[in-house]
């Protein structure tokens, strides 16, 4: 069985710690958890472990959050990676910061890098971990909430949600969509 998670960022160094990259965190996060190191390769950053008896491959698309489908497209053919099998990671403004919520499809309620997959591969059918992020930003400052590094206050709570969402992509991998969100959506 062959699994792709996908997670959801820009790269730049002025994009590293930003909200919006969370998906890489979590990835980067993982993947030093299993030994293993990203390679810069076709759309994106590459890389893959096994995990009981499961092949895990994961991205961080090169082509800005924008541009994010183009990236899953080509990964979920080369690697024949059926739909079901896929996860993506995404920072979401609609949860408040410690809500992790696992969605088997859904809307792009606004992110761009989604709106982009579901433009590119023609629905919305495919798994998302949504990282709640918070709204605490000014009317018509957005942009600049979900590009900025997490606030000073936050930091300490990232670690233990990351080590949860890492909890979550074992769990969807070895018991799928149903299970885990039964067993961590809260």
């Amino acid at each position: 069985m062959k699994y792709l998670i996908v997670g959801l960022g820009n790269i730049g160094p002025e994009y590293a710690d930003t909200r919006h990259n969370i998906g890489f965190m979590i990835l980067d996060k993982l993947a030093k958890e299993e030994n293993c190191q990203f390679f810069n390769m076709r759309l994106a950053y590459y890389t893959d472990f096994k995990f009981k008896s499961r092949v895990v491959h994961l991205i961080k698309p090169t082509t800005y959050m924008n541009l994010s489908g183009n990236a899953l497209r080509y990964w979920m053919q080369e690697l024949k990676v059926p739909i079901e099998n896929v996860l993506v990671l995404v920072d979401d403004l609609a949860l408040p910061l410690g809500t992790l919520r696992l969605k088997p499809k859904g809307s792009a309620a606004g992110h761009n890098g989604l709106k982009h997959i579901e433009a590119t591969l023609g629905n919305t059918d495919y798994a998302r971990l949504r990282f709640g992020i918070g709204d605490n930003f000014p009317k018509g400052k957005q942009v600049n909430y979900v590009l900025n590094a997490f606030d000073k206050d936050e930091l300490p709570e990232l670690p233990a949600l990351i080590d949860r969402s890492i909890e979550m992509i074992k769990s969807f991998v070895t018991v799928g969509t149903e299970l885990t969100m039964t067993r961590y959506n809260k």
